[in-house]
């Protein structure tokens, strides 16, 4: 359940928290914006990056981020160790702005410097990033990312807002687009994540559907 374009329910980082069925059907689904926030290897998504990006995200949106690695997606470093990721003020800013709903056309809901890849949570199970995270940016990785996957706690456990992982698919043609969004996941009690397909309905004079999966 966490492979491909996948959800997280917040008991996936936080124990005695909610599951994948705790989620209310009105998160998944409604109106929102696709944003282009382009980033190459090891780029952090910002609250600035997401306050300048357009359209502008509005209280009650569905916000999808195109970050370009879609287009790297794969079993591999390239796309999961040297990939990009939102930081926990850039989730706490979704949170804030009152978003119902979040994906990222990139590997995770946080940054992987964020995750068990280096000596995070069960990790490392990637160690040779750590080392090589401090020769590409000249400062350690906790330095950087000093709590495990902030960013999702922030998003699922505090916001309640369910976060989608690894969204691919069509992603370029809608950038920059307001759209429907429908993403549901699986009925699965006690479910720590599920495989979902990302549904966006276009206004009908662009004549355009988008459904993400890889």
């Amino acid at each position: 359940m966490h492979r491909s374009t996948h959800m997280d329910a917040p008991i996936h980082v936080t124990e005695n928290t909610g599951d994948i069925m705790d989620y209310p059907l009105w998160r998944l689904c409604g109106t929102g914006v696709c944003l282009g926030i382009p980033k190459e290897k090891w780029g952090i998504i910002t609250p600035e990056d997401l306050e300048k990006a357009t359209p502008q995200v509005k209280e009650g949106d569905i916000v999808m981020i195109n970050t370009g690695f879609h287009h790297l997606f794969g079993d591999c470093d390239d796309y999961f160790g040297y990939g990009c990721g939102i930081n926990g003020a850039g989730a706490k800013w979704l949170v804030d702005k009152g978003v119902k709903m979040v994906g990222y056309g990139c590997q995770a809901n946080d940054h992987p410097i964020a995750t068990k890849l280096v000596d995070h949570g069960l990790g490392p199970t990637q160690p040779h990033l750590i080392d090589e995270y401090k020769e590409f940016t000249g400062r350690d990785a906790k330095e950087d990312f000093p709590l495990w996957e902030d960013a999702h706690k922030n998003l699922m456990c505090v916001g309640g807002v369910p976060g989608i992982e690894n969204v691919g698919g069509q992603l370029d043609e809608i950038t920059g687009k307001r759209c429907f969004f429908m993403a549901f996941p699986w009925r699965w009690k006690g479910g720590d994540g599920s495989i979902v397909r990302v549904l966006a309905i276009c206004d009908p004079d662009q004549e355009f559907r988008f459904e993400s999966g890889e």
